[in-house]
C-alpha cells in the first residue's frame, strides 16, 4: 500500500535508537524526509546512514537535548514546516513513588508530557494552515493498565492522553490528526535494561529475568521496533485522516481487557 506521504518531511523525536529508529525507518521507507533527534551525536550518524542507505530518502540529523527550549528551537530550525512529528523520550525511572520529591517529578513531567505539548504547540498551527498534519505520541501500555513501579510514567503520559483527547477533536477538520501509541514490550535498549535492573533486584540471573517478562506476553516474544515503526507510519498516512484522538496498544496480546 503507498501511504501517500512521498514528500512530507517529518521530525521523530529520540530516533537513534528503539521506537523512534523503528519510525524514522519506516516513514523514510515511504519517502519522507526525517530530521531525527537525540542527544547522542554518534548514535545518530549511525542511524541516519542506516536509514540513507536502506530508502534512499534524506535524514537530517539534530544532536540535542528535545526536553530543553534550546533543543526544540534547534529541531525546528532544521525541519521548520513539519507535516508529521514523532514525540518520544525515554520514560521515567521505575520505583517507589514514596522516594520521588518534586525535582523527580518534574523532570518526568518536562520529559513524557510537557515536551510533546511545546512541540505540538510549536507546530500544529502549520500544519493546519497547510491542510496537512500527522502528530503521534508515543507513550506506554501504562497508560492503558498502570504499573505499580511505574508511577513517574502512568502520571505523566497520561496527562498528555487527556491533554491530546481534548485538543485532537479542533485539529481533524484540518486534515491534522493527533494520536498516541502505546508499545508494550519491545526489543530496545531501554527495556532490556529494565530487565538487567529486575535480575539485579530479585537475585535472579538475566535469561530468568527476561523468561519471567516474557511469560507475560501471550504472542510469546518482545516487539520488534520495525513493527512499531510500521504502525506509527500507517497512523501518519493519507489514508488516516479520519484517526483522531485515539489509543493504539501494541503489545503482543499481554493487556487482558476487552476495551
Amino acid at each position: 500500500m503507498d501511504l501517500g506521504i512521498r514528500g512530507r518531511k517529518a521530525i521523530v523525536c529520540a530516533g537513534s535508537k528503539g521506537l523512534g529508529k523503528g519510525c524514522a525507518m519506516a516513514l523514510a521507507r515511504e519517502g519522507v524526509e526525517v530530521t531525527i533527534i537525540a542527544r547522542g551525536l554518534e548514535a545518530l550518524e549511525k542511524t541516519a546512514a542506516e536509514i540513507r542507505a536502506a530508502t534512499g530518502s534524506t535524514v537530517n540529523v539534530v544532536s540535542a537535548d528535545i526536553t530543553k527550549p534550546e533543543g526544540r528551537a534547534a529541531a525546528l530550525a532544521a525541519c521548520p514546516a513539519p507535516d508529521i512529528l514523532i514525540n518520544n523520550a525515554g520514560g521515567p525511572p521505575p520505583g517507589d513513588f514514596r522516594n520521588w520529591d518534586r525535582d523527580i517529578w518534574m523532570a518526568a513531567i518536562d520529559a513524557n508530557m510537557l515536551t510533546p505539548i511545546e512541540l505540538i504547540k510549536a507546530t500544529v498551527d502549520g500544519m493546519m494552515s497547510r491542510k496537512f498534519g500527522r502528530i503521534v505520541n508515543i507513550t506506554s501500555s501504562a497508560v492503558k493498565a498502570p504499573i505499580d513501579i511505574l508511577g513517574l510514567s502512568n502520571g505523566a503520559r497520561s496527562g498528555l492522553t487527556g491533554f491530546v483527547a481534548g485538543i485532537a477533536r479542533k485539529t481533524v477538520e484540518h486534515n491534522v490528526t493527533i494520536n498516541n501509541i502505546l508499545p508494550g514490550l519491545f526489543g530496545t535498549d531501554t527495556m532490556f535494561s529494565r530487565v538487567e535492573a529486575m535480575a539485579k533486584a530479585n537475585n535472579m540471573s538475566f535469561d530468568d529475568a527476561k523468561a519471567t517478562r516474557l511469560k507475560t506476553i501471550p504472542a510469546g516474544r518482545f516487539g520488534n521496533p520495525d513493527e512499531f515503526g510500521a504502525l506509527c507510519a500507517f497512523v501518519c498516512s493519507a489514508h488516516a485522516s479520519y484517526l483522531t484522538g485515539q489509543n493504539y496498544l501494541i503489545d503482543g496480546g499481554a493487556y487482558p481487557g476487552t476495551f
